[in-house]
């Protein structure tokens, strides 16, 4: 049981929505997969006190593709927090600009969820698959970190870390030893949430937790081999939802999908059943 005053981060990426719900890669039914994480999310008790979308929303950048996109999203009854990956074009912050409070464009903005203060800070580069921290976001999230000792979490698309999946680092972001300096310049944060690799994975920055989420559609191969091709598999999609209380952060995986259970470990006497 999650205590109920702890603040519920939930964390949705990289849906590669596609106009009017077309197949993404011509096999992957994406709408659907977002369409099932929504009533997923909905259905959660408690209830994510807030959504978290970290990047990649569509898969070529379309205003259409947005548009089926919010079809989807707006049906959350849960505050969902949006910053682009590096498949989301330009348009991304004229259509979405009702889901930011003061965002600067490129750059980045800042939500308050219950106790808990999110910077959601840019990395795409525009008609690029890697992702950059350059001066003016570096700036930006330092001045932004000094501003508050409040409890905070970092969201952005692209890791600041080599994961081992080659084809993917080789479109990784440039300009972490811009980042590492950020970060160093007040309070660190509770954690950093990416997407972007589509599984979920855990490393750190200057010793703050860096937490991959995985896609609620389809999940990058898992093969470390140096020369392993760009390729998917269709694994269990999944949220994650990061909560912070007094305990600190503490993050669950949240599978989407019916399951068998719950069954008891225990009978009715207290006695562990099958044994």
């Amino acid at each position: 049981m999650i205590p109920q005053e702890a603040t519920i981060v939930a964390q949705l990426t990289d849906l590669h929505i596609r106009a009017g719900g077309a197949l993404a890669y011509g096999r992957v039914d994406t709408r659907a997969f977002l369409a099932a994480a929504v009533d997923h999310l909905n259905a959660l008790a408690p209830r994510p006190d807030a959504v978290v979308v970290s990047g990649d929303l569509v898969d070529l950048g379309t205003a259409e593709e947005y548009a089926t996109a919010r079809g989807e999203l707006d049906r959350l009854e849960i505050p969902w927090l949006p910053i682009p990956g590096n498949h989301d074009g330009d348009a991304f912050w004229d259509v979405l600009a009702d889901r930011m409070i003061d965002p600067v464009r490129d750059v980045g903005y800042v939500a308050q969820v219950g106790t808990v203060r999110i910077l959601l800070l840019d990395t795409r580069v525009p008609g690029a698959l890697g992702g950059r921290i350059d001066a003016a976001r570096a700036n930006w999230l330092a001045a932004r970190l000094v501003e508050s000792d409040a409890p905070t979490l970092l969201v952005m698309h692209h890791p600041p870390f080599t994961t081992g999946i080659a084809h993917m680092d080789a479109i990784g972001l440039e300009g972490v030893a811009l980042l590492d300096a950020a970060l160093g310049e007040g309070p660190a944060p509770l954690a950093v949430l990416c997407g972007h690799i589509h599984r979920t994975i855990v490393s750190r920055i200057r010793d703050i937790p860096v937490i991959v989420g995985p896609s609620p559609a389809h999940a990058v191969t898992l093969d470390l081999a140096p020369d392993a091709p760009s390729t998917f598999h269709l694994e269990p999609p999944a949220v994650l939802l990061h909560t912070v209380g007094s305990a600190g952060l503490v993050t669950h995986t949240s599978f989407i999908g019916a399951h068998p259970g719950p069954y008891p470990f225990f009978a009715p006497d207290k006695r562990l059943i099958g044994a």
